[in-house]
């Protein structure tokens, strides 16, 4: 490293520190975020790093992410992408390529998911040309069952595409088994989850695929960014060509002749010896991601197992802080289940005397700041009306949530006196509407 390169870093560590917000917490008028990213000097230091570099394209630090990630989180291969929403289309649309033969998804073939949750684990399956069967969730777990899932498998059931909620996992073992004993694709949406296992075993390590988002909200972040995930290396090469304008070729940009055969290929009706960066096996896009975003990525993964522990331990103390609280259901691991939690979910009870809303609004005025259940019940959203589907069995519980829930934050940039003020203005709404 040159001396230029080291008195640049060097300022750039002693401007972070400068930055250092370190006005104490304000009940009421500190603001209390849901989620966001939690960033230090060692990532500011990285992202600057990389632009000293000129790394503004996928090259070495993606790679290295890749095989980092994949090795944390036991998969054989990772493929960095530009979003949690694009791994999720990469992977559902890996299993349309004709390169699986007889097993490929085709128009009109159904997959099963979930009726509460978020657009992007869904919007896959319709731009695919597939026919997305909705089940229901139960309420404090906020997933479905194995026993829901098996009753929506019909003829027409080629695949089943569920997250993990809010970092809890769905029991994913037994469904996973159901995808084997139908012969059945399964795809974890692992987004929310990452750290999470169940039955001891990592969550997205049970399916064929598993995807993971990298937005600020997030276990990790890159500002922007996900991954797909899988141990199929055929599977894996369907997503990188996907990924990377659906060509053929396996050669890094600014690669040349690495397979020694560029000029040897013969495909569809070009003529022999045309150059395979230019021969394109599927209709793909351009969804890679940055070395800027990967160099980010790469000092966020040392601090992962940190993340996971504050967000489980923020969990806890705020689970223990409303125990006891009426008209409110509070939230539980799925049984057999290690969460990493992503947020706190509470559902207020059809019959308490106060509305979601209200207590909303409370909790608002104290800075405090409230999500959704994302989208609540997906085929009452205003983009689905018209769109194929089926629902197998009641979506009750999806239609509660959409009127009665709501989540508040655990992520590691909040603080014990801060997850305090939250249970405690909880309670206090409460008691004063009993």
């Amino acid at each position: 490293m040159s001396d230029h390169r080291e008195l640049v870093l060097d300022e750039v560590r002693k401007y972070h520190q400068e930055q250092q917000n370190d006005r104490p917490f304000v009940p009421g008028v500190t603001e209390i975020w849901p989620s966001g990213a939690v960033l230090d000097e060692d990532d500011r230091v990285a992202l600057v790093e990389a632009a000293l570099d000129l790394r503004i394209a996928a090259g070495p630090s993606s790679r290295r992410f890749e095989s980092r990630f994949a090795r944390r989180l036991k998969r054989r291969k990772a493929h960095l992408t530009n979003s949690g929403s694009s791994a999720n289309l990469l992977a559902l649309t890996a299993l349309t390529s004709r390169h699986l033969q007889d097993r490929r998804l085709r128009p009109g073939d159904e997959v099963v998911t979930v009726a509460a949750g978020f657009p992007t684990t869904v919007n896959p399956i319709l731009q695919n040309g597939l026919v997305p069967v909705f089940v229901d969730v139960e309420l404090g777990t906020y997933n479905t069952t194995a026993e829901r899932v098996a009753a929506a498998i019909g003829p027409k059931t080629r695949a089943i595409m569920i997250a993990h909620a809010l970092g809890n996992p769905f029991p994913v073992a037994e469904i996973a088994q159901l995808a084997v004993d139908h012969d059945l694709f399964l795809i974890e949406d692992n987004c929310d989850a990452v750290g999470a296992t169940y039955v001891g075993q990592l969550t997205g390590t049970f399916g064929d695929f598993a995807t993971v988002s990298f937005y600020p909200a997030h276990h990790l972040t890159m500002g922007e960014g996900g991954c797909v995930l899988t141990s199929n290396l055929a599977l894996a090469r369907i997503v990188e060509s996907l990924r990377d304008w659906g060509r053929d070729c396996w050669c890094e940009p600014g690669e040349s002749n690495k397979c020694l055969k560029r000029f040897s290929y013969q495909m569809g009706t070009l003529p022999a010896g045309y150059d395979h960066k230019y021969i394109f096996s599927h209709v793909g896009y351009n969804l890679k991601a940055t070395d800027l975003q990967a160099a980010l990525g790469l000092t966020q993964l040392a601090k992962l197992d940190r993340f996971v522990e504050v967000r489980n331990r923020n969990w806890r103390r705020l689970r223990d802080g409303l125990e006891g609280v009426p008209h409110l259901v509070l939230p539980e691991a799925t049984p057999r289940s290690e969460p990493s939690w992503f947020g706190f979910v509470l559902t207020v009870d059809p019959q308490a005397p106060f509305s979601r809303a209200e207590l909303v609004d409370f909790l608002e005025s104290r800075k405090i700041g409230t999500r959704r259940l994302f989208a609540g019940n997906l085929t009452r959203q205003p983009a689905y009306v018209d769109q194929p589907h089926r629902v197998v069995g009641s979506l009750r519980n999806s239609d509660v949530i959409t009127e009665q829930t709501f989540w508040v934050g655990v992520y590691p940039g909040l603080t014990e006196e801060m997850i305090d003020y939250i249970a405690s203005s909880v309670r206090e709404f409460v008691a004063a509407h009993r």
